[in-house]
C-alpha cells in the first residue's frame, strides 16, 4: 500500500485489486497436507466472492482460472481461527494508523449478527440467539469496534462471540485488541446488548462509558418518573455478591411531534466517568453513535455467501469484509478526497459499491470470467412456433 503515500494522478481498478490482494496475502492458508495449490488463486477467488457477494461455487463456476469450489473450500477450511483473528486485528490497527491522527478517539461497540438456518459445526455453543428473522433466531455473532469519525469511521477490532460464553468474555477480548491501538481511547459507546454488570465493569476499566439502560425493575421505573434531566446513581443486583453501582444520566426531552408523537421522552444512560458533563451532553455524545449504522450496511456489501457450517470459514468471510471496507475508506480519504481548509472534501461518487465493482471488474480479467456458454444445438422446437402463430 506504499503508493497511497505518493498517489499518482490516476487510480485504476487494477490498483484496487492489487491493494486488496496485498491485504489478503497476510491471511494464512496452510492448505490440506499433500495438496499442491496456488494460494494466490485461492485469495483471488475469495476476493471476488466478497466484492460480488457470491458464494465460492458461484465464482468458480463462472471463471476459467480458478480451482473447483470443493477444492477451494477445502483449503479455506484449514485457516486457523485464533491466528486469523490476531492477524486481522493487527491489520485493522495498521489501517487505523495510516489515516488517523494521534489524538484521543471515541470507540463504538456493537454486535453483528448473521442469521443462520443450519446446524452447528461441532457444538451447539457456536451459535447465538437473537430476534427471529427469515424464519430463524439462530445466528453467528461477532463483536466489532469502530472509531467515531465522520470521514474515517474505521473498524479497529473484531472478535467472534460464542453462544456458550458470557458476553463479558467477548468484550474483554475486544478490549484487548483496542488496548494496543495507536491513540488514546477517549470513550466507549455501546448499545443495550452490553447492559450487564460484568460488561459494564470491563468497559469502565478502560475508558469513560455511555450506554442506554434496559427499562426493567421497580427501582429503574422510579428513577424515570421525572420531568427534568438529572444525575443519579443506580444499583444493579442490589444486595447480592454481584452488586454494582454506577452513575445514571436521566435525560428528558420533548418529542415535538416527531414521528407523530408528543409529550415528554425520558431516556437513561449508564455514564461512567462522565460526571463533568450534563445528562443532555451525555445523550448528545451517545446519539453520535448512530453514524456507525452505515458501517454495518457497507460491511455486508462485501461479505461472501456460504452455506458451510464451519465457523472458521464464516469468520474469515466477515473479517475480509471489514478489511475491504477499511481499505475503501483509506483510498477514499487518502487518495481521492480533495484537500481544503476545514477537512478534505470526500468524493461522493466513490461509493463502496463502486469500489467493489472496480475490484470485481479487474478480477474478471485476472480469473478469466466466462462470457459465453455452449448452446443446446436444438433451440425452440418448430411445433411451439406453429402453436404460437395459431
Amino acid at each position: 500500500m506504499q503508493f497511497l503515500y505518493h498517489p499518482d494522478t490516476v487510480l485504476t481498478a487494477a490498483d484496487l485489486e492489487t491493494l486488496a490482494l496485498d491485504l489478503l496475502a497476510e491471511i494464512p492458508i496452510p492448505g490440506v497436507e499433500g495438496c499442491g495449490f496456488d494460494s494466490g488463486i485461492i485469495r483471488q477467488t475469495l476476493l471476488q466472492a466478497a466484492v460480488d457477494q457470491k458464494s465460492i461455487k458461484a465464482v468458480t463456476d463462472t471463471t476459467c482460472g480458478t480451482y473447483s469450489d470443493d477444492y477451494t473450500l477445502a483449503q479455506l477450511h484449514t485457516v486457523p481461527p485464533a491466528e486469523l483473528e490476531t492477524l486481522v486485528n493487527d491489520l485493522l490497527i495498521q489501517q487505523a494508523t495510516m489515516i488517523l491522527g494521534p489524538g484521543p478517539r471515541i470507540i463504538c461497540l456493537d454486535f453483528v449478527d448473521i442469521h443462520y438456518h443450519g446446524c452447528p459445526h461441532t457444538a451447539a455453543g457456536e451459535l447465538c440467539h437473537t430476534k427471529p428473522r427469515d424464519g430463524t433466531s439462530q445466528c453467528h455473532r461477532y463483536l466489532a469496534g469502530f472509531v467515531l469519525c465522520r470521514a474515517k469511521p474505521l473498524a479497529v477490532a473484531v472478535t467472534p462471540v460464542r453462544g456458550d460464553e458470557p458476553k463479558s468474555d467477548a468484550v474483554e477480548r475486544l478490549l484487548d485488541h483496542v488496548a494496543v491501538l495507536p491513540f488514546e481511547i477517549a470513550g466507549l459507546l455501546a448499545d443495550r446488548g452490553f447492559y450487564d454488570g460484568a460488561s459494564i465493569e470491563r468497559l469502565d476499566a478502560v475508558a469513560p462509558v455511555a450506554l442506554p439502560i434496559i427499562r426493567r425493575g421497580k427501582q429503574m421505573a422510579e428513577k424515570l418518573e421525572t420531568t427534568v434531566s438529572y444525575w443519579t446513581e443506580y444499583v444493579m443486583y442490589e444486595g447480592s455478591e454481584r452488586e454494582l453501582r454506577f452513575p445514571l444520566a436521566v435525560c428528558v426531552s420533548y418529542q415535538q411531534g416527531n414521528r407523530g408523537k408528543h409529550g415528554l421522552l425520558v431516556r437513561a444512560y449508564v455514564a461512567c466517568d462522565m460526571a463533568d458533563r450534563t445528562p443532555k451532553e451525555v445523550e448528545a455524545i451517545y446519539q453520535k453513535r448512530s453514524a456507525i449504522e452505515t458501517a454495518f450496511r457497507t460491511m455486508r456489501e462485501a461479505r461472501a455467501r456460504t452455506s458451510t457450517t464451519d465457523p472458521a470459514v464464516r469468520l474469515l468471510f466477515i473479517l475480509v469484509s471489514f478489511l475491504l471496507r477499511n481499505l475503501w475508506l483509506i483510498v477514499r480519504w487518502g487518495v481521492l478526497a480533495t484537500p481544503r481548509r476545514g477537512g478534505r472534501a470526500l468524493p461522493v461518487w466513490f461509493r463502496f459499491e463502486m469500489f467493489c465493482e472496480w475490484i470485481d471488474h479487474a478480477l474478471d480479467d485476472t480469473l478469466g470470467r466466462k462470457w459465453e456458454a455452449r448452446t443446446n444445438g436444438t433451440g425452440i422446437p418448430p411445433m411451439y412456433s406453429v402453436l404460437d402463430a395459431g
